[in-house]
C-alpha cells in the first residue's frame, strides 16, 4: 500500500477529521494521505497541518476557496498521478466510510479491478441512520442514472472508491464540470464506458454524527439534469 494515496477532501470537518485519519493509519498504515482543504472557516485546515506535522505520510493541499467536491478530488488526482501512485482512493472526511473496508477494496484493485466502489446498494451493503427520504433519494437517483446511462453499476453515486491510476489517466480532467453526486456518476460511467473493470464491494454507510451534510437540493437537480442530457445524447448517437 506504499503505492496508494488516500485523498480526503475537507470543508468544515474539524470535528471528525482526526478520528478518520486515526482509522486510516490503523487499517492502511503504509498508504499516504492527502487532505485537500477548501479554506474551511472552522479551522479544519489548521488541524490538517497539525496532523501532517506529526506524520510524514500525511500532506495537505490548501485551496483558496470552496469550489466543490469534484474540484477538490480532481486536484488530489492530479497530485497523485504526478507523484506516480498506482492507486488513488476517495473517502469522505465525515466518518461515513469506514477505512477497514479499504483492505478488501485495495485487494480487489491489486487483483486487477480498475475501479472498486464501496457500494451501499449491492447484496451485503447497507446504510445506517438515514431517514427514509434520504434513502429514497439515493435509491431513485441511482436507479434513474443506471437506466438513462444503461449502466450496470448499482451505486453510481458512491463516494468511497479505489481507482487504478491507469484508469484515471485516460480521463480529461478539464472536461469534467460536474460536482457532488454527478461528479461521482460521471467518473464511474466514463470508466465503465471505456470497457474497464468496475467492481462493487458491499459496505455499511454510516450517516455522519458530527457536522452538517453537504447534500442539498441543487446537487440533486444538477445530477438529474446532467444524467438526462447524457442519456438522451447517447441514445441519439445510437439511432
Amino acid at each position: 500500500m506504499a503505492d496508494t494515496l488516500v485523498i480526503v477532501p475537507t470543508y468544515n470537518e474539524a470535528g471528525s477529521l482526526s478520528a478518520l485519519i486515526g482509522r486510516l493509519r490503523q487499517f492502511v498504515p503504509a498508504a499516504d494521505i492527502l487532505i485537500v482543504d477548501d479554506a474551511s472557516p472552522d479551522g479544519t485546515g489548521k488541524l490538517a497541518d497539525e496532523l501532517a506535522a506529526g506524520d510524514e505520510k500525511i500532506s495537505v493541499l490548501h485551496r483558496p476557496k470552496k469550489e466543490g467536491l469534484g474540484r477538490a478530488y480532481l486536484a488530489g488526482f492530479r497530485r497523485g498521478l504526478g507523484a506516480g501512485y498506482d492507486y488513488l482512493v476517495e473517502i469522505d472526511a465525515d466518518g461515513s466510510h469506514d477505512p477497514v473496508d479499504l483492505v478488501p477494496m485495495l485487494a480487489l484493485a491489486a487483483g486487477g479491478a480498475d475501479l472498486v466502489l464501496g457500494s451501499r446498494w449491492v447484496p451485503g451493503g447497507s446504510v445506517v441512520n438515514w431517514p427514509w427520504p434520504r434513502r429514497a433519494i439515493s435509491r431513485f437517483g441511482n436507479a434513474y442514472a443506471r437506466t438513462m446511462l444503461r449502466s450496470g453499476i448499482r451505486d453510481l453515486t458512491s463516494g468511497f472508491r479505489v481507482f487504478r491510476s491507469s484508469a484515471l489517466g485516460g480521463i480529461e480532467f478539464d472536461s469534467v464540470a460536474s460536482q457532488g453526486y454527478c461528479f461521482q456518476i460521471e467518473l464511474a460511467w466514463t470508466i465503465e464506458r471505456a470497457g474497464l473493470d468496475v467492481v462493487e464491494h458491499p459496505i455499511t454507510f454510516i450517516e455522519r454524527a458530527v457536522g452538517r451534510s453537504k447534500m442539498h437540493l441543487g446537487i440533486v437537480i444538477e445530477a438529474l439534469a446532467r444524467v438526462t442530457v447524457w442519456g438522451a445524447t447517447r441514445r441519439r448517437r445510437q439511432l
